[in-house]
């Protein structure tokens, strides 16, 4: 009888360890970075379940699915669920975590056990914000208007402030981590004109959630006290003011925009040198452009209160502020359309989202230029128009970029392809299911469609429902790469290490990668997305 040997399996960070406390207590960034996912995950389609019944109360002019209370709360917990526990997040702490250290040429991040806090911090604010909502909600919009907030609201608004002040540990711990990363653990030969630009947009991106995210916590600890204890602070009833709210909300909320872009900038810039063959365009121009997208972001909240009786002096520096910051996000676009100019172009999933990003995100940005327009902005403040912009930057931006790095990454986090076919459809899917829910909204608030009413003219009611029906399909584009995902993870054909013949430091190392990721720490020899000098390696010839 021959005896079988048994075949040793290369160890990766998935199978180094076993059992349910090796991922619980775990210190390694990678597998961190797939508990945020899980999270991040399951809390998007809990936020998205919530606007589905937003749109489809929304079918009919009158009431007839919800009381327009629970239409309140429906819009309060989409948004904060949205916001703060999903958008915020998503590519920090999961694309973020997990790429980061390999593209720095690192073992880790370089406070491991933080990182690990930091999830538990989220994990812990996720549930005391979903247990304030299914408790009795919260009615007072995602923004904590005063005095709503603080006065009028019967509803949980402590108790989801109290949520959201947690969340904000997990952000501040995240991004030291990141920024004492990029500093100190750097491989040899990685000065700073060498590092990809995903680094240089998640250390933007991490001066933000550090600089900006205390002004959040300390203005919703203010909101809780005034509420519980009656101290006179933005309620005017007590003496308070609550347009200082207003200032205080927006100086954290508007760099919170660039929290979400940033990244989502991050993961485009490292698709389209990958998948056009070509070096980034002007790579300096759109390094900096980070450094200043994250600067101008905290000189801009003032555009969110021209109708809130701010002066109109101050009114028209925030106005010339808000067009100025448009600049450097211009940059990166027409960089970007640089490096696709005669590429080499592959029409790989991950190129599609990144180029339905590019789209998107243009329309947002220029819509915002109209916002920052004192004369136009009064015309469309609080209407749908605004609410077509958010979600143009936030989700046809963000969102498409996070599924164009899932899938750009796949390979590497799972050391599986998936069906790149099935992939295709769902990313066009996905635009037009976009552009259909969120482009007719334009036209309603230019019409004077007021957002957060249940309620409307019949007039309004067939673009209503073709936001509706944008909305099916685009939740069928969101719903199906979870599936095939979750289906590649296991029966889908093994990833090589370099499937893309990417130039990352990522790219390096085997797929899955090992715990600490390089047996022997890389030496940068060469600039970022140097194809022609890495012609031969990615076999490019």
């Amino acid at each position: 009888m021959i005896e079988a040997v048994p075949v040793e399996v290369e160890k990766n960070y998935l199978t180094e360890k076993q059992g349910v406390l090796s991922w619980f207590l775990t210190t390694d960034h990678k597998r961190i970075a797939i508990l945020y996912t899980v999270a991040v995950t399951a809390l998007f389609f809990l936020g998205g379940f919530f606007a589905l019944m937003m749109r489809l109360e929304l079918l009919s002019p009158r009431n007839w699915l919800v009381s327009a209370e629970t239409y309140n709360k429906l819009f309060t917990m989409h948004g904060i669920i949205m916001v703060w526990f999903f958008l915020i997040p998503s590519i920090p702490n999961t694309l973020g975590n997990f790429v980061m250290p390999m593209a720095l040429g690192a073992k880790d991040l370089a406070f491991p056990k933080l990182n690990l806090l930091s999830w538990y911090v989220f994990m812990f604010a996720a549930a005391v914000t979903v247990y304030a909502l299914f408790r009795g909600g919260v009615d007072t919009g995602w923004t904590f208007y005063t005095p709503f907030s603080t006065s009028y609201s019967t509803t949980y608004v402590v108790a989801a402030a109290v949520g959201i002040f947690i969340s904000g540990f997990s952000s501040i711990l995240t991004g030291l981590n990141f920024i004492a990363t990029t500093h100190k653990m750097r491989a040899p030969g990685l000065t700073w004109y060498r590092l990809p630009i995903f680094v240089w947009s998640m250390y933007a991106t991490s001066l933000i959630l550090v600089l900006a995210t205390p002004v959040l916590a300390i203005t919703l600890l203010m909101v809780a006290v005034e509420r519980i204890f009656q101290v006179g602070i933005f309620d005017p009833a007590l003496g308070g003011d609550p347009v200082l709210f207003q200032h205080m909300f927006w100086f954290y909320s508007h760099p919170a925009v660039y929290i979400m872009v940033l990244p989502a900038m991050a993961v485009v810039s490292e698709i389209i040198p990958a998948f056009a063959r070509k070096p980034l365009f002007g790579y300096k121009a759109v390094a900096w452009s980070s450094i200043a997208i994250a600067t101008l972001g905290f000189l801009v909240w003032g555009h969110h209160m021209f109708t809130a009786g701010t002066s109109v002096y101050s009114a028209m520096v925030f106005s010339f502020l808000s067009y100025c910051i448009a600049v450097p996000s211009a940059i990166k676009v027409f960089n970007w359309a640089a490096t696709i100019y005669k590429g080499s172009i592959s029409w790989d999933t991950p190129m599609l989202y990144a180029i339905g990003f590019v789209g998107l995100f243009t329309i947002g940005g220029m819509t915002g230029l109209f916002l920052a327009a004192l004369g136009f902005d009064v015309h469309v403040q609080d209407t749908y128009f605004v609410v077509a912009h958010f979600h143009y930057i936030m989700v046809g931006g963000t969102v498409m970029a996070f599924l164009g790095g899932v899938h750009y990454w796949w390979p590497k986090i799972s050391g599986k392809m998936y069906p790149e076919g099935l992939a295709r459809v769902c990313a066009i899917v996905v635009f037009l299911g976009f552009n259909l829910t969120f482009f007719p909204q334009f036209v309603l608030g230019y019409l004077g469609m007021p957002r957060r009413y249940a309620a409307y003219p019949e007039e309004f009611q067939f673009l209503h429902i073709l936001s509706t029906a944008g909305a099916t399909i685009l939740g069928v584009g969101y719903v199906a790469p979870l599936l095939y995902l979750l289906w590649a993870w296991k029966y889908a054909k093994p990833a090589t290490s370099n499937p893309w013949r990417a130039t990352g430091l990522e790219w390096k190392t085997p797929s899955p990668p090992p715990a600490h990721n390089f047996e022997s720490t890389p030496v940068v020899n060469t600039r970022p997305y140097d194809y022609e000098a890495m012609k031969e390696e990615l076999d490019l010839v």
